[in-house]
């Protein structure tokens, strides 16, 4: 199955992408263009969500197809195709050694963005602060997560990948990141992807896409 999504102005293209575990085809020839602003992934369960998202961050290698961020592509320019993308898979353990501030420095290095005012109203926002030394195992699922999307909203990403963001969040949270993500849409040159059940309650949504079960 091809599935394909096209707009005017474009900053994420992936053409023709194939990709499958073992014998579960998951994408045949999936073209995606993805504009700026904010790009809603839908599809149940098992559809391939994540997998999409880890394959747009280069964090899986594609059987066959291209990938490119800004004319940029992913081969022969995988160094400069990664420095523009963030991602962070919110289940992740590899950080739990890390306190928010030194898994913040620690992803300054490939987004130096991430610092300053817009980095404090982020750390305000979801009410950060007295977790700021503690290590990451320490915090709840929510609290990990919020450090994850703080470092994301301020990365200055030109894509930014967003697994299920509202998952485990306190309301207070989830109605911050819902305005965070009102302000991407208009956003006129960064991307982000939202992959998730439902699209994002109140934001103006640039391009939709929703998986479905090929095998």
């Amino acid at each position: 199955m091809t599935v394909s999504v096209f707009e005017q102005t474009v900053v994420l293209r992936c053409e023709g992408l194939c990709f499958g575990f073992a014998k579960n085809v998951l994408f045949k020839d999936l073209s995606i263009a993805v504009p700026p602003g904010v790009f809603w992934l839908g599809g149940d369960e098992n559809t391939g969500k994540t997998t999409l998202l880890r394959l747009l961050a280069a964090e899986l290698t594609a059987e066959s197809g291209a990938l490119q961020i800004n004319g940029i592509h992913l081969s022969g320019q995988g160094q400069t195709y990664r420095s523009q993308v963030f991602w962070v898979d919110p289940r992740t353990q590899a950080f739990d050694a890390l306190t928010p501030l030194a898994f913040w420095d620690d992803a300054r290095l490939r987004f130096p963005a991430i610092a300053g005012k817009p980095l404090t109203d982020l750390i305000d926002g979801f009410s950060l602060a007295p977790h700021l030394k503690k290590t990451l195992h320490m915090l709840s699922t929510g609290t990990k997560r919020k450090v994850f999307l703080a470092a994301a909203f301020a990365s200055g990403a030109a894509v930014t990948l967003l697994d299920s963001p509202l998952a485990a969040l306190d309301k207070s949270s989830i109605a911050f990141v819902q305005v965070l993500l009102q302000g991407a849409a208009s956003h006129q040159r960064r991307a982000w992807l939202v992959a998730d059940y439902e699209a994002p309650r109140g934001v103006a949504l640039a391009a939709t896409l929703t998986l479905q079960s090929i095998g």
